[in-house]
Parts: structure tokens; sequence; C-alpha cells
């Protein structure tokens, strides 16, 4: 069978840019869902033609459900053990997900999605994959397609200049919003609902440039803990341990949400920020940066990503650009402040940087021209 040519090249990009395998190295590769086959077969095939040693990991997502909706404690310990010992053993790591039914999950109890949460993603992928080189990336299938409202054939054109966009191009043009970042102190957000500001002095600024997700373009970097005060009304919906959430407005006081409502969903916000002491603190904030994603998908990989877009997280910080939080949370919610979703403003130490999704400072103008 003939293979797609935009599936090699991707799997050429994964391999030798984003995780940068060589010769007589291991690699994890996760998987997740019948649509992932033809991927995951490039993946193997050039890994071993590298000289490189691929461990794969394929199953179908539903599997899932039989066991985290019936496994105890002990039973979700003993299951993220014996993954983590895995992801101890090898160098770097590519998770592909093509989930059939991105809800599938949804009816599982509370209980259930947090010892899921605490354990599985926690221990294995937080604490230990974090610390390999690793990319993660969702695969184009129907039901991807289905939430982007296009068709198949669409959505696979859209994924793929998305997914092989010119990273390196994308990197360089990244440069100088990066240093910005690194001298500002206070950051401000103001959109219809949202007037918010925040520090993010001495927090490291990261740039994401195709080496940990794909698709990827952001920078990020974390606020300081209890710098944060006023009111964010996130615009785009969020799909989250399989409940769909929309109308996310957060109060934050000294860093600290101190009132929240998505009106739909009171009770499972009520359930997601007080799983611990870290959840109601931010763990990042990030710019948008990737131009070919402008609407959200409901799938956080794309949307934390659009151009225009900031996304300010509830939940634990990164240990590269760590301010402190701790918890079993990390939520990626997205602001977008294109015209079309309302407009908005950027200020970086009460200088305006952004404006309605566009950079008006002269040495961030390639940033509003990638494609």
């Amino acid at each position: 069978m003939k293979i797609d040519s935009r599936i090699t090249q991707l799997a050429h990009n994964l391999l030798n840019y984003s995780i940068e395998l060589k010769k007589n190295e291991t690699v994890y590769l996760d998987l997740v869902g019948r649509d992932t086959k033809e991927l995951g077969c490039e993946l193997i095939r050039i890994a071993t033609e590298m000289g490189a040693i691929p461990f794969w990991n394929d199953f179908d997502e539903s599997f899932q459900k039989p066991f985290f909706s019936r496994a105890s404690e002990e039973q979700n310990r003993l299951f993220a053990d014996f993954h983590k010992g895995i992801m101890e053993k090898v160098h770097a790591y590519i998770g592909v997900r093509g989930s059939t039914n991105p809800y599938d999950l949804g009816d599982l109890s509370s209980e259930q999605k947090s010892l899921k949460q605490n354990y599985f993603f926690n221990e294995v992928h937080s604490k230990t994959r974090l610390k390999k080189r690793w990319c993660v990336l969702r695969y184009p299938n129907p039901a991807m397609a289905i939430l982007a409202k296009k068709s198949g054939e669409a959505f696979e054109d859209f994924y793929f200049k998305v997914c092989n966009l010119d990273y390196a191009k994308m990197s360089r043009a990244m440069d100088p919003l990066v240093e910005l970042m690194r001298k500002t102190d206070r950051v401000r957000l103001v959109s219809p609902g949202t007037d918010i500001e925040f520090s993010i002095k001495n927090i490291p600024v990261i740039k994401c440039d195709g080496k940990m997700n794909i698709p990827d373009g952001e920078i990020f970097t974390a606020p300081v803990k209890d710098s944060m005060n006023g009111t964010i009304a996130y615009n785009t919906t969020s799909l989250h341990q399989g409940t769909l959430f929309s109308n996310i407005t957060l109060k934050v006081e000294n860093g600290r949400i101190t009132e929240y409502s998505s009106p739909q969903h009171q009770a499972e916000l009520e359930q997601i920020f007080n799983l611990d002491a870290g959840a109601r603190y931010f763990g990042e904030f990030a710019i948008g940066l990737n131009p070919y994603i402008n609407h959200p998908l409901n799938d956080t990989l794309f949307d934390e990503k659009i151009a225009g877009s900031i996304h300010l997280t509830p939940g634990a910080s990164y240990d590269d650009a760590s301010n402190g939080n701790h918890s079993s949370l990390h939520w990626d919610l997205v602001l977008i402040q294109t015209p079309e979703y309302g407009g908005g403003e950027l200020y970086f130490d009460g200088k305006l940087v952004r404006r309605d999704g566009k950079f008006v400072i002269d040495s961030l103008s390639a940033l509003d021209s990638l494609r």
C-alpha cells in the first residue's frame, strides 16, 4: 500500500527535528487509536533505518474505559508504576492520539477521573515523560474532522499544512518575543469580560517551535504565583476529561481563583478546582502563534496554538518555567483576541504589544507573516 507522502514527511520531522533521535537510542511510540497505524508504521520503519530501537504501545483507546471505570486506587498505582518503568528506560517519547470518541471517558465518576489524573497522568507523564525528549500530537480522523466542522479531506489538508509548517523559520521569528518577555515584569490582558494583570518577572520563557508538540507555535512562561488579580472570561470551549465546557469565567485575587462559573457545568468546575490546593492557582501563561490555526477545534494541542490567542492555565507549572505551583491539574484554557472573537489587547509593563491578535511592535512583525 502506498503511503501518503505527507505522513512520511511528518514522521521524518518528528524523529529528526522534534526529538532528534540518534543511532542506538530507544524511542517509546505511544499509538492510541486504530487510525494512527499508518504514521506508527512509518515511525517504526524510519527509526529502525536510523539505527534506533523503537518500542511501541499500540492500542485502541476504548480499552481504557474497562480499566479506569473499575480500577481501585491500588490498581491505578500499579498500572502507573508499570508504565513509568518503561518511560524511565527510554531516551525519547512520541505520543500519537487518534481518538475515535473524545467524549468516551466523560461518564467516569469524579473519583475515577481523579485517580487516573493523580497516578497515570501525573506519575507517568508529568513527572517522567517531561524529563525526556518528547513530542505529542493528534492524528487526523473522522472524530477530529467533526469537531473541526470540516469534511474529512478538508481536515486532512488543514492538518498537514499545520503540522508540516516550517518550524525552523517560526523558531527564528519567535526569538525577539522571547527576549521581550524575559525583560517583562507586568502583563495585562483586556478583552470583553476580561481585565486581568499579573507578573512574569524572573520566570523562564520557553519557545515551543515543534520540539514537543505537533502542531506547535506558542511561547510560554508562568505567572508569579500570588501576583494575579482581575477577571478572565475565556471565549473558547474546552473539552476536559470528556466534558465540553463553555463560557468559563474566573475571578482571581492574589493569584487564587476565588470565583468560577460555567453556566452548564458549575458542579464539574467545583470538582476540578477542589482537586487540590494548587488547582486554584495558575501554572502557565502562553501566547499562541500558529498562523494556520484560527478557530478552536476542542482539542488542546491545536487550540492553545491559535494565532492571536493566549492561554492562562489553572494548575501545575512546568519544571522548565516553574512558579512553584504543584497540582494534579494542568488545564489550558484559551482566550482569542482577534476581531472575530471580540478583539482585545496585550500589554507588557504598560506598553501595548498586541491589539486584536496582531503585534504592534516592529521587531515582532515577522510573527504575523509566518504562512
